[in-house]
């Protein structure tokens, strides 16, 4: 369902128990970036209708998802402060080839890999913090992150017959996986 190639490891749960307040930071952040990028896929692909509806539900749900992050930052005693970010969306981002309809094709599929990423690690927060309201908040939001990249995918095929956004996806998902291999040393949401 999620086209992912690779699981999330034991390396980035330890990082959730050594710094589960910076992951939070992180996920607020990756909340609004994800808003951010439904509404340059607007910009870019205005023309097109069905996609500019789709964006529009995205941003305004992500745009949700990060004022509940917020709001349990809040309750957290936790200011929300700027962090250096990831390595992970830029080196995704470089993947995306220049001429459309192919760069189309690939700004949708990354990001719904990164969706699929986001909802695979909400699913093992849920498993893993020992907060049972935190447990429960990262699997509420499961359902939707998995509707994201389905929707993404989806969107992709506006652009590309089937057979190609799917080796496309499957070739992205490889170097995905790759990417996370590799590691950061700081932790995020996907180091």
């Amino acid at each position: 369902m999620l086209h992912l190639k690779s699981e999330t490891d034991e390396r980035w749960l330890r990082q959730v128990d050594e710094s589960l307040e910076l992951i939070l930071i992180d996920h607020a952040h990756c909340e609004k970036k994800a808003a951010g990028t439904a509404l340059n896929l607007i910009f870019a692909y205005v023309e097109n209708q069905n996609l500019c509806r789709e964006m529009t539900e995205i941003v305004n749900e992500e745009l949700e998802h990060f004022h509940m992050v917020v709001e349990l930052l809040e309750k957290r005693g936790t200011p929300l402060r700027r962090l250096k970010p990831s390595a992970y969306g830029r080196k995704l981002n470089d993947l995306v080839r220049k001429q459309e309809p192919q760069r189309a094709v690939d700004r949708l599929l990354v990001a719904g890999l990164i969706e699929a990423r986001s909802c695979e690690r909400f699913q093992a927060l849920a498993k893993r913090v020992r907060e049972p309201e935190l447990a429960e908040f990262y699997q509420s939001l499961f359902e939707s992150e998995a509707r994201h990249h389905t929707t993404y995918t989806r969107l992709a095929k506006d652009f590309a017959p089937d057979a190609e956004v799917m080796a496309r996806l499957d070739e992205l998902a490889g170097i995905e996986a790759q990417i996370l291999a590799e590691g950061e040393s700081a932790p995020r949401m996907h180091s």
